[in-house]
């Protein structure tokens, strides 16, 4: 059997982690499908699957050669779109990832002039608060804050945030400003599980573990809360930008912040260039760049 496509069969099982879904999603019969990872794992050596009656699970040999796999098929993919001219003009689907806040703020307004650019294609967004792995999940390309840790990934520094305390002006005029990080101890915190620092927040010189009256899911509940004159919450300074700009926040323990935080954009793009992963990036690189917000210093 051709093996592109018993890799492709491969993939179809691990994700839907069954033969009879495998069948239904790629339009073959059961038989075929099962023929065909018996012959992967035949050619390899190796078994790929462990099979009950229940559940099929990838191996951990499976699941290396699934990721290799994935890639292998991807630059297949851009190859054929590189012969067939494709990359003349952006065509097709493309999968983009970012955290909630900055997919809202940030990232919304470039795949729309991405979208009106090129006709061509289509855009499905995840704006989600975790760290998407691009590889496992077919994304194309990703907004990442943060240092990031080595990989196969390309990636292109557009802009850095920082860590910032801050509370309403009313808040703070009826409860005194904190001076030092121990002093945070004393005030009422507000807490976002939306980031990794919900109850350890750190300093320049300082690790603190907090204890928030109040902890909510989502970044834009703890603005609100700080903005009602509740507490002192920790946010991504592009996040409060707007509030701090209109004087609705105030940034409190500036000399105390922790060094900046980069930003990046990271894609799975291969030696041969995609057009519609190209163009996005370019795109976005140059409104990120652009944006006061994104270029923080401490």
């Amino acid at each position: 059997m051709d093996r592109f496509h018993l890799m492709n069969v491969f993939i179809a099982v691990a994700e839907e982690q069954g033969f009879a879904a495998t069948a239904r999603r790629l339009h073959l019969s059961p038989p075929a499908v099962t023929r065909a990872v018996a012959a992967l794992e035949e050619q390899l050596g190796v078994k790929l699957l462990n099979r009950t009656t229940r559940f099929v699970r990838v191996t951990e040999a499976g699941r290396r050669y699934l990721e290799d796999a994935k890639r292998i098929l991807e630059d297949v993919k851009t190859a054929d779109e590189t012969a067939a001219g494709i990359n003349a003009a952006p065509r097709g689907q493309l999968v983009i990832t970012a955290p909630v806040l900055f997919g809202r703020m940030f990232v919304m307004p470039g795949i729309a002039d991405y979208l009106n650019a090129y006709p061509n294609t289509e855009v499905s967004a995840m704006f989600l608060d975790r760290v998407v792995n691009l590889l496992e999940e077919g994304v194309d390309v990703g907004i990442r804050i943060g240092e990031l840790p080595d990989s196969s990934l390309r990636a292109l520094r557009v802009g850095s945030v920082r860590r910032v305390i801050c509370a309403s002006p009313q808040y703070l005029q009826r409860n005194g400003l904190p001076r030092k990080p121990r002093d945070l101890l004393e005030h009422s915190i507000i807490a976002s599980s939306a980031g990794n620092n919900a109850i350890d927040w750190r300093f320049d010189n300082v690790a603190l573990r907090i204890q928030p009256r109040l902890t909510v899911t989502t970044n834009d509940a703890a603005i609100e809360a700080a903005h009602c004159g509740f507490g002192i919450t920790r946010l991504l300074s592009y996040q409060v930008a707007q509030p701090l700009g209109e004087g609705k926040l105030t940034i409190v323990l500036e000399n105390h912040e922790p060094p900046p935080l980069p930003i990046y954009i990271v894609h799975r793009e291969g030696r041969f260039a995609s057009a519609r992963i190209r163009a996005f990036v370019d795109l976005m690189a140059k409104r990120l760049r652009a944006d006061k917000a994104l270029n923080q210093s401490a």
